[in-house]
């Protein structure tokens, strides 16, 4: 049997870039890489339309969209991990000291309401600083990528026209989500922020995952051995970068590989495992605030979400 060539989307940077370069490769099949510069653009077509095999993918589209029926499931390979609490920004003249400043206003969110730098946002805004979220009105400046998804009463779009950044910096809206914070007139509204965000990581084991790795049903069912395979592959090309890095043979690195690397320092551990057992109290964590956030219906059980073949493994 010929081994299938997969029509793949992933983002490239130090753990994916074996697999880019070939010199890691899956054994049952032929990653065919496709560049979509903005990757969340791949993330809607993936979702709205299956044009991949295999595709990276913001980790709250991915259970949104499970919940909708779509047709593909995750490996629990987690390539894009963040801290957000430098992703809430305000304008320097809002009358925004802390976190509790925003109850009952107004606070946009870049792009939609579900994506997954705000959901986890909205996390540190709740547990960290005790926001009641309930008590906000979201206002998203773009749609979902999962269209069947319908938001709460609390959310509201933006209206046709309007720029966020300019929305946020008048003090029209409180505050903002996903907004670059370098752009003229916008300040975090958690002080020291990236500061915050190692403390979290420290003090509880706070770690984002951002992004994760979904193939298409059919692809699966044709080819049994396949997530593993998979699986495999991209470890393999992680674990190689994690050598690298450690050992100080990288001579430029990149803020996301320097990002990679003082996490490492910090944990004394690979700052990018993959595989549920060690991510499970964040993936865990992150279900409940999908339903407190009203983006999905009900709990659901994190094994569930990732591929039979894939949940024992780890790499």
């Amino acid at each position: 049997m010929t081994a299938p060539r997969l029509k793949t989307v992933t983002r490239t940077q130090g753990n994916n870039r074996a697999l880019k370069e070939g010199t890691i490769a899956p054994a049952m099949c032929t990653l065919d890489f496709e560049e979509v510069p903005v990757i969340t653009d791949a993330f809607r077509r993936m979702v709205r339309r299956l044009e991949f095999d295999v595709c990276e993918m913001a980790l709250s589209t991915y259970v949104c969209a499970r919940a909708h029926g779509k047709r593909f499931t995750a490996l629990p390979i987690f390539p894009v991990r963040a801290f957000h609490h430098n992703a809430i920004v305000c304008g320097p003249r809002a009358s925004i000291d802390a976190p509790a400043d925003l109850i009952g206003r107004r606070v946009g969110v870049n792009r939609g309401y579900t994506v997954t730098t705000g959901v986890w946002a909205r996390s540190i805004l709740e547990h960290e600083y005790g926001v009641d979220l309930g008590s906000i009105t979201w206002i998203p400046s773009g749609d979902e990528h999962v269209s069947e998804y319908k938001p709460p009463s609390n959310v509201l779009p933006m209206l046709p026209g309007k720029d966020m950044a300019a929305l946020v910096a008048s003090g029209e809206l409180a505050a903002g989500i996903g907004l670059d914070p370098q752009l003229a007139g916008l300040r975090t509204l958690i002080p020291d922020a990236a500061a915050a965000g190692w403390r979290a990581l420290r003090d509880r084991g706070f770690y984002p995952i951002n992004h994760l790795i979904v193939v298409k049903d059919e692809v699966l069912a044709a080819n049994p051995g396949l997530a593993a395979d998979l699986f495999d592959a991209f470890a393999r090309a992680k674990r190689e970068y994690v050598d690298v890095l450690k050992h100080g043979r990288i001579a430029a690195p990149t803020p996301t590989d320097q990002l990679h690397l003082r996490v490492m320092e910090m944990t004394g551990a690979d700052p990018l495992p993959y595989g549920i057992a060690p991510n499970l109290a964040v993936l865990e964590g992150f279900v409940t605030d999908l339903v407190r956030q009203r983006i999905i219906d009900r709990p659901v059980n994190v094994q569930t979400l990732f591929h039979a073949e894939t949940r024992e493994l780890v790499g």
